[in-house]
């Protein structure tokens, strides 16, 4: 694919993720809520970078947001979107420290357009349960967080989540359907292997991201199951986001950076 930056990885696989949901599940995708998050994410990063005064704009990380959203998140009004859009990619400028961004701008801007709207929703059922997806999602993904240097993270967070998810169902007497149907999710695997595995929002120190990817799960598992939070994976990522500073503090590790990994 493209080795000088896996960046333009994750827009083709994206991009095509999103190709194979209105092509083959027959997503009702309406495009012109999906152009608002483009305009609305590309507009942002724009205005950032100007009153920022940074060199370059970064298209590559609004595309990658933009994309992430609109495979993600789902609305009836422009409103909603533009909220998602504007609020995660104002986050990467204005919750920062130095260059490493608090929280992932996709996720953000999905917690933000729950909480402040009544009419964000996100559709975790959307790509149903075909074997045929998931094996796709862990090729491509396992590629892209080998790329990015957080292999350690997504596997440590798909360990600990896939174990407690198959020991709740086995202690309740749940058949391996039950738990087929529940892991082969399509978001799910888009959260580990291109939410979490950010390198600007996630430690980095090796030891560092395997206790915040064990953490990922362990609080993902626990408000989906204990207080039934449908999008306790999103919820999770939002608030142990913050942990990654005092994370960093305890290991340092030198910073990452696009054109070197």
């Amino acid at each position: 694919m493209f080795p000088q930056d896996p960046r333009h990885d994750q827009i083709l696989l994206l991009t095509t993720f999103l190709l194979i949901g209105v092509m083959s599940r027959d997503w009702s995708l309406r495009l012109d809520l999906s152009l608002v998050i483009l305009i609305s994410t590309l507009g942002t990063q724009i205005i950032g970078s100007i009153l920022s005064q940074s060199a370059k704009i970064n298209w590559r990380s609004a595309l990658i947001t933009s994309l992430s959203l609109i495979l993600l998140l789902r609305a009836n009004h422009y409103t909603t979107m533009a909220i998602a859009g504007c609020l995660g990619i104002s986050s990467k400028f204005l919750l920062r420290l130095k260059e490493k961004h608090i929280f992932n701008p996709a996720n953000f801007g999905i917690v933000s357009a729950l909480v402040l709207t009544p009419d964000a929703w996100v559709s975790p059922g959307q790509w149903g349960a075909d074997s045929w997806y998931l094996m796709l999602f862990l090729s491509t993904g396992m590629m892209i967080v080998q790329k990015v240097g957080r292999r350690d993270t997504c596997l440590s967070f798909l360990l600990v989540y896939s174990g407690l998810i198959i020991g709740r169902n086995l202690w309740l007497g749940w058949g391996w359907d039950v738990i087929e149907h529940q892991l082969s999710n399509g978001s799910l695997l888009l959260f580990a292997f291109f939410m979490i595995s950010d390198p600007r929002s996630t430690p980095k120190a090796g030891i560092s991201r395997i206790i915040w990817g064990v953490s990922l799960g362990v609080v993902s598992f626990s408000l989906q199951t204990i207080w039934f939070i449908p999008t306790g994976l999103f919820w999770s990522l939002f608030i142990l986001s913050p942990v990654t500073i005092l994370l960093d503090w305890f290991w340092s590790a030198p910073e990452f950076q696009w054109q070197k990994s």
